[in-house]
């Protein structure tokens, strides 16, 4: 009977070392926590600052056109035909207006001149003992007057002050009134003429900004939009533009550049750099705000883009505030950070 009752308690025992093994319910196991990811990146800062919107064109630099002032150049000729004697200019050199230029064979003038002068005293000679007439005396007068005036056609003279840029003609040539002796031009009256594509010139005006560039490595020039067409080429649909050069900015005529006008202008805006505006998932305008080391995505509206700088306009932005620059495209709507560099 023991022994009966002895085993019966070992079956149990077996049994429930069996159920505990294999039937007992798995005790689920805890999920595997994932590590905080932290995202490097470079931050900016918003700021505000006045940006302007450009319209680019490209142009020569040229002298100044008559309009409301003489032209800024010219083409020296001699108004009666001659042989030059002599040049008394260089190119490079800075004449005043007035100043002569070219003098040619005077000889026979020179004659012309004496035979009237001497006449003319003999009238006057005969005059004081009535052996003459007034209206004799009067044309003698004239005569000198004429053949003096002829002379000095023979001087040429600089039309304008400036610098003279080129010299045709050397002593023992022939010239008649065609004949381009030199050329003047008053390289402080220079202008930047351009040419802009029709559907810009509505956001033109005379007086609007304009910065000359010529080299982007060296600071632009600033000028002031003088001139705009009211014809457009039908051929290349743009239309003729002039701004004046500050003198001494060191642009030379002939010299190709870049015109970037200021068509509008945004003074005290919140701006941010340009890089860290970028597209969400959804194709919205967004930038990352960076506080207590995230960064969270907020939607903005874009305005202006001036060099390095994009307007934001957005509820909430203040000046100081940190936004991620690079490593801002395809960041999540909000992610832990680190912060690189700024």
């Amino acid at each position: 009977m023991k022994k009966t009752v002895f085993t019966v308690i070992c079956l149990a025992v077996v049994a429930s070392l069996v159920w505990l093994v294999w039937f007992k319910p798995a005790k689920p196991e805890e999920p595997e926590k994932k590590p905080d990811t932290e995202v490097p990146v470079h931050i900016g800062k918003i700021t505000r600052a006045t940006l302007r919107g450009y319209i680019t064109a490209y142009g020569t630099v040229e002298p100044e056109p008559a309009g409301e002032r003489p032209a800024a150049s010219a083409r020296v000729a001699a108004s009666v035909p001659g042989v030059v004697t002599e040049v008394k200019c260089v190119e490079g050199q800075r004449v005043d207006q007035g100043a002569v230029m070219f003098q040619l064979d005077s000889r026979a003038a020179d004659v012309a001149v004496d035979f009237a002068e001497k006449t003319l005293e003999r009238q006057r000679k005969l005059v004081r003992v009535e052996g003459t007439s007034q209206k004799t005396l009067q044309e003698a007068e004239q005569q000198v007057a004429a053949s003096r005036a002829q002379r000095a056609l023979l001087r040429v003279q600089a039309p304008l002050a400036g610098t003279v840029v080129r010299v045709n003609v050397k002593p023992g040539e022939a010239v008649d009134l065609t004949t381009v002796l030199a050329e003047v031009m008053d390289l402080d009256r220079l202008v930047v003429s351009a040419n802009v594509p029709s559907r810009e010139l509505a956001a033109l005006k005379v007086g609007q900004p304009v910065e000359v560039l010529a080299d982007k490595s060296a600071p632009p020039a600033t000028g002031t939009m003088t001139y705009i067409s009211s014809e457009v080429d039908s051929k290349t649909g743009t239309a003729l533009v002039r701004a004046n050069i500050p003198a001494h900015s060191g642009l030379r005529p002939g010299q190709f550049v870049t015109a970037r006008i200021v068509s509008e202008e945004h003074k005290d805006r919140l701006a941010v750099p340009a890089e860290s505006v970028v597209k969400d998932a959804e194709g919205s305008t967004v930038i990352a705000l960076v506080q207590g080391g995230k960064a969270t995505q907020k939607p903005v509206q874009a305005g202006l883009h001036d060099g390095a700088l994009i307007e934001v306009e957005a509820d909430g932005l203040q000046p100081g505030m940190s936004v991620v620059t690079e490593g801002a495209y395809a960041l999540p709507r909000e992610t832990k950070v680190r912060v690189l560099s700024q």
